[in-house]
């Protein structure tokens, strides 16, 4: 069932009555799994304009499409106490299911209702699909139309968002352009999700910061600094030589080190020992990852 979620949506936001469509392409990415508190949970990614806008962490089986944690675009992690019922099985006209419970610090409550079975038309081809109807009485009020297909997934989905007199404050529409497919993940921007972390080289865990050091120098600290972070991620640190001779290929990976993240705002460093004949001379740079996602590449220098 995991194919049924889909892939590949493209999405029309309107703002208010008054504003005319504005058309973004999006992708939804099935990226593997994560193990949360013990659970193995899949990693379902909105991709767009390069960015990672939001993952959703889901379990999918027999009963339901289940939302259990949600990771935002700023990487603050949302946890849904109860998990969140996507969709309920079995689909059939007059099913009915609740989510009243916390995202987040947020208290929410959602009433669904499958009002049917219709035909409908999307970039994507047509479908005959169970229509789902959620309303949403708080934090605020909102309404959610999905058209589930099996085999398929959600083809559309429209999100109506109102202000407590009824005028409309935002509608989001996403209609599926393309069936789902296995393809690479499509590259997403390092520039956005740097911001999470910052980093820096030395020679002793509290020196001066540099990124130049000589073929003698006993360790080289790698530190790091994160903010938002997602507690129980991951921060990995590879280490490339770019250009040290020819007795190694260019790109030659030398190692990689990773921790796990404690909270938000969590810290640490790597450390790298001399190998016994000393550093190679040359050009080497290190990759940092976010929850496998990378993040930064800085550049230094061995020298003699």
């Amino acid at each position: 069932m995991t194919e049924e979620l889909g892939k590949g949506l493209t999405i029309s936001n309107l703002k208010s009555d008054a504003d005319g469509k504005v058309r973004l392409p999006v992708l939804y990415r099935l990226n593997g799994t994560e193990d949360v508190d013990g659970k193995e949970l899949l990693k379902f990614e909105m991709h767009r304009a390069g960015s990672i806008t939001n993952t959703d962490l889901l379990t999918v089986d027999e009963h339901a499409i289940t939302c259990w944690e949600r990771i935002n675009l700023d990487g603050e992690l949302v946890k849904f106490n109860p998990p969140q019922t996507m969709v309920a099985t079995p689909l059939k006209q007059d099913a009915t299911w609740n989510f009243d419970g916390q995202a987040g610090d947020l208290k929410v409550h959602q009433e669904y209702n499958v009002t049917g079975e219709e035909d409908i038309e999307v970039p994507a081809g047509e479908f005959h699909a169970f229509h789902i109807r959620g309303e949403q009485s708080s934090p605020s009020r909102m309404t959610i139309d999905r058209w589930f297909v099996p085999g398929i997934g959600i083809v559309k989905d429209v999100t109506t968002m109102r202000a407590a007199d009824g005028d409309l404050l935002e509608r989001i529409s996403l209609e599926l352009a393309e069936r789902p497919k296995i393809e690479n993940r499509p590259e997403v921007k390092s520039d956005t999700a740097s911001k999470r972390l910052s980093v820096s080289f030395a020679n002793d865990q509290f020196g001066k910061a540099t990124t130049t050091f000589a073929s003698g120098t006993p360790q080289i600290y790698v530190r790091w600094q994160g903010k938002r972070l997602r507690k129980g991620g991951k921060v990995k640190a590879v280490w490339i030589a770019e250009n040290i001779g020819e007795d190694f290929p260019q790109g030659y990976k030398v190692d990689e080190a990773s921790a796990s993240v404690e909270s938000q705002n969590a810290h640490g460093a790597f450390t790298l020992a001399r190998p016994e004949d000393g550093w190679a001379v040359g050009d080497y740079r290190v990759e940092f990852y976010v929850d496998d996602v990378l993040v930064d590449a800085v550049k230094l220098k061995i020298v003699k």
